[in-house]
């Protein structure tokens, strides 16, 4: 898969070297490419924000720069601008990003960028990571980068740690516990050291609803039941 990320702080997508991501890169997964807005300036300042016509507060985005770092780079379509006025990025849409051969994402700052980007159709599609403001686009070009390419193939090892995520099946994950086997006179639970595999899944599925019908009761409105949905 590639992705690229258009943005004027490139140095905040290190972490993108870290982790599953770098490993993915490293094995030849993952063809990551972040472009430097400022490389496509013409004035010795590298200027990618002005003054906004008719007054006001803030600076906007200049569509220049913007314009010719998408045609200089021809990156994978879509091109996914990312802002606060588009489609809520969820995990349906990691997947669909997921089956794709390449995308890209277009990392907004200040007050936005000029309106004449989206006018003149640069890019095909506006995500969000929700109902609240960042300084800018590149946490959520992190946050939407990892959420897809772990889904990879591949990039996870263990694949069949992906079976029963959170939001998969509208849907929490079931509670986890590792060693040691009681905790502050915590134990875990007898069920998951009895070595019954059949009655650990069962377990896992009454605890998983259980705990997505206290936190999240909104996921169970819009979700089919399971075959064997309520067993303990």
């Amino acid at each position: 898969m590639r992705i690229d990320v258009v943005s004027i702080f490139p140095e905040y997508l290190a972490p993108l070297e870290l982790s599953l991501i770098g490993k993915a890169r490293q094995d030849g997964l993952l063809d990551l490419k972040v472009h430097d807005l400022r490389d496509f300036t013409t004035d010795r300042h590298r200027t990618v924000d002005d003054t906004p016509y008719g007054g006001g507060a803030g600076m906007v985005m200049k569509p220049e720069p913007i314009f010719d770092a998408v045609e200089a780079a021809q990156p994978p379509r879509p091109l996914l601008l990312l802002g606060p006025g588009g489609r809520r990025f969820d995990q349906r849409l990691a997947d669909e990003l997921a089956g794709l051969d390449g995308f890209s994402l277009l990392c907004g700052r200040y007050e936005g960028i000029d309106e004449r980007v989206r006018e003149l159709g640069l890019y095909d599609e506006e995500i969000s990571l929700g109902d609240f403001v960042l300084p800018g686009g590149e946490s959520a070009a992190l946050a939407v980068t990892e959420a897809v390419t772990r889904l990879v193939p591949g990039v996870i090892g263990a694949s069949e740690s992906l079976d029963n995520e959170s939001f998969l099946r509208e849907r929490l994950d079931y509670p986890h516990y590792t060693r040691p086997r009681e905790f502050r006179g915590l134990p875990v639970p007898e069920v998951l050291v009895g070595g019954d595999h059949a009655r650990i899944e069962r377990w896992r599925r009454a605890r998983a609803l259980a705990r997505t019908r206290e936190r999240r009761p909104d996921l169970l409105a819009r979700r089919p039941p399971e075959p064997g949905e309520g067993d303990g």
